[in-house]
Protein backbone atom coordinates (compact mmCIF):
# COMPACT_ATOMS: atom_id res chain seq x y z
CA UNK A 1 0.00 0.00 0.00
CA UNK A 2 1.50 3.63 -1.00
CA UNK A 3 2.24 5.59 1.80
CA UNK A 4 -0.43 8.21 1.59
CA UNK A 5 0.94 11.73 0.68
CA UNK A 6 1.07 14.53 2.98
CA UNK A 7 -1.31 18.04 1.81
CA UNK A 8 -3.37 20.61 3.27
CA UNK A 9 -7.13 19.83 4.11
CA UNK A 10 -8.98 20.29 0.38
CA UNK A 11 -10.61 23.27 -0.25
CA UNK A 12 -13.68 22.15 -2.20
CA UNK A 13 -15.34 25.50 -2.83
CA UNK A 14 -12.06 26.19 -5.05
CA UNK A 15 -11.56 23.39 -7.32
CA UNK A 16 -15.07 22.38 -7.83
CA UNK A 17 -16.60 26.00 -8.61
CA UNK A 18 -19.40 25.20 -6.00
CA UNK A 19 -20.88 22.55 -7.49
CA UNK A 20 -22.03 21.21 -4.24
CA UNK A 21 -22.83 17.80 -4.85
CA UNK A 22 -19.64 16.90 -6.74
CA UNK A 23 -17.69 18.16 -3.87
CA UNK A 24 -19.91 16.19 -1.21
CA UNK A 25 -19.36 13.23 -3.46
CA UNK A 26 -15.79 14.05 -3.63
CA UNK A 27 -15.27 13.08 -0.07
CA UNK A 28 -17.38 9.57 -0.52
CA UNK A 29 -15.94 6.41 -0.85
CA UNK A 30 -18.40 4.66 -3.30
CA UNK A 31 -17.56 0.63 -4.26
CA UNK A 32 -20.18 -1.29 -6.17
CA UNK A 33 -20.52 -4.93 -6.08
CA UNK A 34 -19.35 -7.15 -9.29
CA UNK A 35 -22.11 -6.77 -11.74
CA UNK A 36 -24.95 -8.74 -12.12
CA UNK A 37 -26.72 -10.11 -14.80
CA UNK A 38 -30.10 -11.87 -15.71
CA UNK A 39 -31.47 -13.70 -18.38
CA UNK A 40 -35.17 -14.75 -18.77
CA UNK A 41 -37.58 -16.25 -21.11
CA UNK A 42 -41.05 -17.79 -21.08
CA UNK A 43 -43.33 -16.85 -18.14
CA UNK A 44 -41.37 -16.51 -15.09
CA UNK A 45 -41.25 -14.61 -11.74
CA UNK A 46 -38.27 -14.28 -8.50
CA UNK A 47 -39.14 -12.96 -5.69
CA UNK A 48 -35.95 -11.15 -4.00
CA UNK A 49 -34.69 -10.21 -0.38
CA UNK A 50 -34.43 -7.08 0.65
CA UNK A 51 -30.24 -6.39 -0.77
CA UNK A 52 -29.70 -4.44 2.23
CA UNK A 53 -27.53 -1.98 0.17
CA UNK A 54 -29.00 0.74 -2.80
CA UNK A 55 -29.55 -1.13 -6.41
CA UNK A 56 -29.22 0.14 -9.73
CA UNK A 57 -30.92 -1.90 -12.63
CA UNK A 58 -31.18 -1.38 -16.19
CA UNK A 59 -33.34 -3.43 -18.66
CA UNK A 60 -30.76 -3.99 -21.85
CA UNK A 61 -33.80 -6.42 -23.63
CA UNK A 62 -37.03 -7.59 -23.13
CA UNK A 63 -39.63 -6.24 -20.40
CA UNK A 64 -39.99 -7.01 -16.73
CA UNK A 65 -42.01 -5.76 -14.05
CA UNK A 66 -40.56 -4.69 -10.84
CA UNK A 67 -42.46 -5.52 -7.30
CA UNK A 68 -41.64 -4.03 -4.51
CA UNK A 69 -42.55 -4.62 -1.10
CA UNK A 70 -45.51 -1.78 0.46
CA UNK A 71 -44.51 0.58 -2.46
CA UNK A 72 -47.87 0.41 -4.09
CA UNK A 73 -48.49 -0.68 -8.18
CA UNK A 74 -45.88 -2.76 -9.73
CA UNK A 75 -43.52 -1.12 -12.59
CA UNK A 76 -42.84 -1.57 -15.76
CA UNK A 77 -39.44 -1.35 -16.80
CA UNK A 78 -38.89 -1.76 -20.84
CA UNK A 79 -35.65 -2.31 -22.73
CA UNK A 80 -33.18 1.06 -21.90
CA UNK A 81 -35.06 1.75 -19.15
CA UNK A 82 -33.59 1.44 -15.68
CA UNK A 83 -34.73 1.62 -11.90
CA UNK A 84 -32.94 3.01 -8.71
CA UNK A 85 -33.93 0.75 -5.24
CA UNK A 86 -33.30 1.88 -1.84
CA UNK A 87 -32.63 -1.47 -0.68
CA UNK A 88 -34.19 -2.16 2.35
CA UNK A 89 -37.25 -4.02 1.06
CA UNK A 90 -37.48 -6.94 -0.63
CA UNK A 91 -38.96 -7.34 -4.39
CA UNK A 92 -39.83 -9.55 -7.41
CA UNK A 93 -38.88 -9.54 -10.74
CA UNK A 94 -41.40 -10.94 -13.45
CA UNK A 95 -42.43 -11.16 -16.86
CA UNK A 96 -46.14 -10.49 -15.99
CA UNK A 97 -47.46 -9.06 -12.32
CA UNK A 98 -49.86 -11.79 -12.17
CA UNK A 99 -47.51 -15.12 -12.06
CA UNK A 100 -46.65 -16.78 -9.47
CA UNK A 101 -43.14 -16.23 -8.09
CA UNK A 102 -40.46 -18.77 -6.42
CA UNK A 103 -37.34 -17.30 -4.68
CA UNK A 104 -34.68 -16.49 -6.57
CA UNK A 105 -32.24 -19.02 -6.70
CA UNK A 106 -28.27 -18.38 -5.66
CA UNK A 107 -26.76 -17.17 -8.60
CA UNK A 108 -23.86 -18.70 -10.53
CA UNK A 109 -20.87 -16.74 -10.02
CA UNK A 110 -18.18 -16.16 -12.08
CA UNK A 111 -15.01 -13.72 -12.77
CA UNK A 112 -17.37 -11.58 -14.07
CA UNK A 113 -19.81 -11.51 -11.93
CA UNK A 114 -23.30 -13.20 -10.90
CA UNK A 115 -25.45 -14.50 -13.78
CA UNK A 116 -29.13 -16.13 -13.13
CA UNK A 117 -31.61 -17.41 -15.57
CA UNK A 118 -35.29 -17.86 -15.16
CA UNK A 119 -38.35 -19.40 -16.70
CA UNK A 120 -38.13 -21.13 -20.22
CA UNK A 121 -34.88 -21.45 -22.18
CA UNK A 122 -33.54 -18.35 -24.07
CA UNK A 123 -32.49 -14.55 -23.55
CA UNK A 124 -35.60 -12.93 -24.26
CA UNK A 125 -34.88 -10.98 -21.30
CA UNK A 126 -31.70 -9.30 -19.94
CA UNK A 127 -31.26 -6.90 -17.28
CA UNK A 128 -27.90 -6.02 -15.24
CA UNK A 129 -28.23 -4.77 -11.45
CA UNK A 130 -25.26 -4.06 -9.28
CA UNK A 131 -25.58 -2.76 -5.73
CA UNK A 132 -23.76 0.56 -4.53
CA UNK A 133 -21.80 0.66 -1.15
CA UNK A 134 -21.58 4.18 0.51
CA UNK A 135 -19.93 5.57 3.24
CA UNK A 136 -21.93 7.60 5.79
CA UNK A 137 -21.22 10.69 3.61
CA UNK A 138 -22.58 9.48 0.66
CA UNK A 139 -25.63 7.78 2.33
CA UNK A 140 -25.91 11.12 4.02
CA UNK A 141 -26.61 12.97 0.30
CA UNK A 142 -29.99 10.34 0.37
CA UNK A 143 -31.17 10.08 3.91
CA UNK A 144 -35.19 10.32 3.06
CA UNK A 145 -34.65 11.47 0.18
CA UNK A 146 -35.24 8.40 -2.56
CA UNK A 147 -38.24 6.37 -2.50
CA UNK A 148 -38.44 2.92 -2.12
CA UNK A 149 -38.21 2.77 -6.22
CA UNK A 150 -37.28 5.55 -8.38
CA UNK A 151 -37.98 4.31 -12.38
CA UNK A 152 -35.79 6.29 -14.93
CA UNK A 153 -37.86 5.83 -17.97
CA UNK A 154 -35.97 5.46 -21.87
CA UNK A 155 -36.30 8.81 -22.69
CA UNK A 156 -35.20 10.01 -19.21
CA UNK A 157 -31.21 11.60 -19.46
CA UNK A 158 -29.86 8.94 -16.99
CA UNK A 159 -31.36 5.42 -18.03
CA UNK A 160 -28.72 5.41 -21.25
CA UNK A 161 -26.35 6.45 -18.78
CA UNK A 162 -26.99 3.92 -16.08
CA UNK A 163 -27.02 1.56 -18.87
CA UNK A 164 -23.66 2.32 -20.21
CA UNK A 165 -21.89 2.20 -16.87
CA UNK A 166 -23.58 -1.39 -15.98
CA UNK A 167 -23.11 -3.06 -19.30
CA UNK A 168 -19.39 -1.15 -18.99
CA UNK A 169 -18.71 -2.91 -15.93
CA UNK A 170 -19.47 -6.24 -17.05
CA UNK A 171 -17.49 -5.98 -20.53
CA UNK A 172 -14.71 -4.75 -18.81
CA UNK A 173 -14.57 -8.05 -16.03
CA UNK A 174 -15.98 -10.24 -19.22
CA UNK A 175 -12.91 -9.46 -21.05
CA UNK A 176 -10.08 -9.98 -18.26
CA UNK A 177 -8.73 -6.90 -19.45
CA UNK A 178 -5.78 -5.11 -17.35
CA UNK A 179 -6.83 -2.52 -15.23
CA UNK A 180 -10.35 -4.03 -14.85
CA UNK A 181 -10.85 -3.42 -11.16
CA UNK A 182 -9.45 -0.23 -10.69
CA UNK A 183 -12.25 0.88 -14.16
CA UNK A 184 -14.93 -0.47 -11.89
CA UNK A 185 -14.26 1.13 -9.02
CA UNK A 186 -14.30 4.16 -10.86
CA UNK A 187 -17.60 3.36 -12.93
CA UNK A 188 -19.19 2.98 -9.14
CA UNK A 189 -19.19 7.05 -8.49
CA UNK A 190 -20.29 7.30 -11.83
CA UNK A 191 -23.62 5.28 -11.14
CA UNK A 192 -24.07 7.10 -7.81
CA UNK A 193 -24.22 10.71 -9.68
CA UNK A 194 -26.39 9.57 -12.18
CA UNK A 195 -28.83 8.34 -9.25
CA UNK A 196 -29.08 11.71 -7.52
CA UNK A 197 -29.36 13.38 -11.03
CA UNK A 198 -32.57 11.41 -11.73
CA UNK A 199 -33.99 12.46 -7.92
CA UNK A 200 -33.39 15.63 -7.92
CA UNK A 201 -34.70 15.99 -11.93
CA UNK A 202 -37.61 13.49 -11.90
CA UNK A 203 -38.81 15.17 -8.09
CA UNK A 204 -37.98 12.11 -5.49
CA UNK A 205 -36.34 14.51 -3.39
CA UNK A 206 -39.43 16.93 -3.65
CA UNK A 207 -41.41 14.14 -1.69
CA UNK A 208 -38.92 13.47 0.97
CA UNK A 209 -38.03 17.23 2.03
CA UNK A 210 -35.60 16.28 5.03
CA UNK A 211 -32.01 15.21 3.10
CA UNK A 212 -28.82 16.30 2.79
CA UNK A 213 -29.42 16.47 -0.81
CA UNK A 214 -32.59 18.43 -1.04
CA UNK A 215 -30.51 21.52 0.73
CA UNK A 216 -27.76 20.83 -1.60
CA UNK A 217 -30.01 22.22 -4.35
CA UNK A 218 -32.01 24.56 -2.92
CA UNK A 219 -31.43 28.13 -4.56
CA UNK A 220 -32.33 29.85 -1.58
CA UNK A 221 -30.04 28.12 0.73
CA UNK A 222 -27.28 27.76 -1.66
CA UNK A 223 -25.49 30.93 -0.88
CA UNK A 224 -24.65 30.26 2.81
CA UNK A 225 -23.73 26.83 1.89
CA UNK A 226 -21.08 27.58 -0.62
CA UNK A 227 -19.89 30.25 2.15
CA UNK A 228 -19.72 26.85 5.15
CA UNK A 229 -18.52 24.81 1.81
CA UNK A 230 -15.79 27.49 0.86
CA UNK A 231 -14.77 28.57 4.34
CA UNK A 232 -15.30 25.77 6.52
CA UNK A 233 -13.05 27.16 9.14
CA UNK A 234 -14.13 30.23 9.73
CA UNK A 235 -16.32 30.65 12.81
CA UNK A 236 -19.94 31.09 10.73
CA UNK A 237 -22.49 32.85 12.83
CA UNK A 238 -26.03 32.47 11.99
CA UNK A 239 -26.49 35.83 11.34
CA UNK A 240 -24.30 35.73 8.74
CA UNK A 241 -25.62 33.15 7.02
CA UNK A 242 -28.51 34.22 7.14
CA UNK A 243 -27.83 37.61 5.70
CA UNK A 244 -25.89 35.31 2.53
CA UNK A 245 -29.05 33.87 2.07
CA UNK A 246 -31.37 37.20 2.77
CA UNK A 247 -33.20 35.45 5.12
CA UNK A 248 -34.01 36.43 8.89
CA UNK A 249 -31.94 34.41 11.13
CA UNK A 250 -35.46 32.58 12.34
CA UNK A 251 -36.89 31.84 8.80
CA UNK A 252 -33.12 30.95 7.85
CA UNK A 253 -32.38 28.42 10.52
CA UNK A 254 -36.16 27.00 10.23
CA UNK A 255 -35.53 26.14 6.57
CA UNK A 256 -32.10 24.66 7.20
CA UNK A 257 -33.81 22.46 9.51
CA UNK A 258 -36.19 21.35 7.44
CA UNK A 259 -34.56 20.78 4.40
CA UNK A 260 -31.93 18.74 6.39
CA UNK A 261 -32.75 17.43 9.19
CA UNK A 262 -30.24 19.55 11.47
CA UNK A 263 -29.01 23.48 12.09
CA UNK A 264 -26.91 25.37 10.31
CA UNK A 265 -24.22 25.21 12.78
CA UNK A 266 -24.43 21.53 13.48
CA UNK A 267 -24.04 21.37 9.51
CA UNK A 268 -21.33 23.32 9.97
CA UNK A 269 -19.46 20.88 12.66
CA UNK A 270 -20.43 17.82 10.69
CA UNK A 271 -18.89 19.24 7.43
CA UNK A 272 -15.52 19.83 9.38
CA UNK A 273 -15.79 16.29 10.21
CA UNK A 274 -16.05 15.17 7.22
CA UNK A 275 -12.96 16.98 5.93
CA UNK A 276 -10.55 15.69 8.64
CA UNK A 277 -11.69 12.00 8.60
CA UNK A 278 -11.17 12.18 4.52
CA UNK A 279 -7.89 14.07 4.84
CA UNK A 280 -6.74 11.61 7.65
CA UNK A 281 -7.44 8.58 5.26
CA UNK A 282 -5.73 10.15 2.55
CA UNK A 283 -2.66 12.04 3.63
CA UNK A 284 -0.09 12.47 6.52
CA UNK A 285 -1.33 16.02 6.88
CA UNK A 286 -0.12 16.79 10.80
CA UNK A 287 -3.02 16.31 13.05
CA UNK A 288 -2.21 20.26 14.30
CA UNK A 289 -2.22 21.15 10.65
CA UNK A 290 -5.70 19.65 10.15
CA UNK A 291 -7.24 21.48 13.51
CA UNK A 292 -5.59 24.81 11.83
CA UNK A 293 -7.32 24.62 8.70
CA UNK A 294 -10.74 23.94 9.93
CA UNK A 295 -10.99 26.71 12.81
CA UNK A 296 -9.79 24.68 15.78
CA UNK A 297 -7.77 26.73 18.41
CA UNK A 298 -6.15 23.59 19.34
CA UNK A 299 -4.92 20.14 19.02
CA UNK A 300 -6.77 18.81 21.69
CA UNK A 301 -9.78 20.61 20.78
CA UNK A 302 -9.68 19.43 17.41
CA UNK A 303 -9.09 15.54 18.98
CA UNK A 304 -12.24 16.33 21.88
CA UNK A 305 -14.67 16.87 18.41
CA UNK A 306 -13.20 14.44 16.34
CA UNK A 307 -14.32 11.68 19.18
CA UNK A 308 -17.48 13.37 20.28
CA UNK A 309 -18.34 13.03 16.29
CA UNK A 310 -16.68 9.43 15.54
CA UNK A 311 -15.98 7.69 18.88
CA UNK A 312 -12.13 7.86 18.17
CA UNK A 313 -9.73 10.06 18.37
CA UNK A 314 -8.23 10.57 15.06
CA UNK A 315 -4.63 9.29 15.74
CA UNK A 316 -6.52 6.37 15.69
CA UNK A 317 -8.84 7.08 13.65
CA UNK A 318 -5.95 7.58 10.88
CA UNK A 319 -4.39 4.14 12.48
CA UNK A 320 -7.06 2.27 11.90
CA UNK A 321 -7.93 3.34 8.38
CA UNK A 322 -4.18 2.87 7.64
CA UNK A 323 -4.49 -0.94 8.63
CA UNK A 324 -7.78 -2.06 7.42
CA UNK A 325 -8.26 -1.19 3.74
CA UNK A 326 -12.60 -1.06 3.75
CA UNK A 327 -12.43 1.12 7.02
CA UNK A 328 -15.43 3.06 6.58
CA UNK A 329 -15.71 6.49 7.86
CA UNK A 330 -17.58 7.39 10.27
CA UNK A 331 -19.79 9.84 11.87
Amino acid sequence: MAAPRSSPVPAPGTTLRGDLVAETLELTAVRCTLPRCLTAAGAWALAFPAPGRLTVRAVLRGTVWLSVDGAGQPVRLDADEAAVLVGDRPYTLASDPETSSADAPPPVEGPAGSFLHAGAAGRDTVTLDCCLELDPAAEELLTGALPPVLRLGATTAEAPAVRWLLAQALGELSADRPGASFALGHLAPLLLVQVLRALLAHGGADAHPAGLLRALADERLAPALRLMHADPARPWTLAELARAATMSRTSFAQRFKDLTGVPPLAYLRRRRMRLAQHTLRRTDTPLSAIAASLGYGSDSAFSTAFKRATGLSPRHYREAARSTPEFPARG
